[in-house]
């Protein structure tokens, strides 16, 4: 069960209802004794797995500025040099 502030109090200890969350808890702040936001860890991030990407597509209008399309290019290239030279020390 998550522990219930109010808005006035969340204000005056703001600091120590962030130490409660970064420890763990949920703190749902209220107004009137509404529920009106939520204060917690953060999700768990889950790690990107080959694959889950699949069926990703970017639309062939899409305008990029050229510097980030030659950041993407040289990074492309970049990592195709390096496999090919690990490639080739095996």
């Amino acid at each position: 069960m998550a522990a219930e502030v109010s808005i006035a109090k969340a204000k005056a200890g703001f600091a120590a209802l962030v130490a409660r969350a970064e420890a763990g808890e949920r703190i749902i702040v209220t107004r009137n004794g509404r529920p009106v936001a939520c204060l917690g860890p953060p999700p768990a991030e889950k790690p990107l797995v080959y694959g889950d990407l699949r069926g990703l597509w970017v639309a062939e209008d899409l305008s990029l500025p050229q510097d980030v399309i030659d950041d993407f290019e040289k990074t492309a290239e970049d990592f195709a040099k390096r496999h090919n030279d690990l490639a080739e020390r095996k």
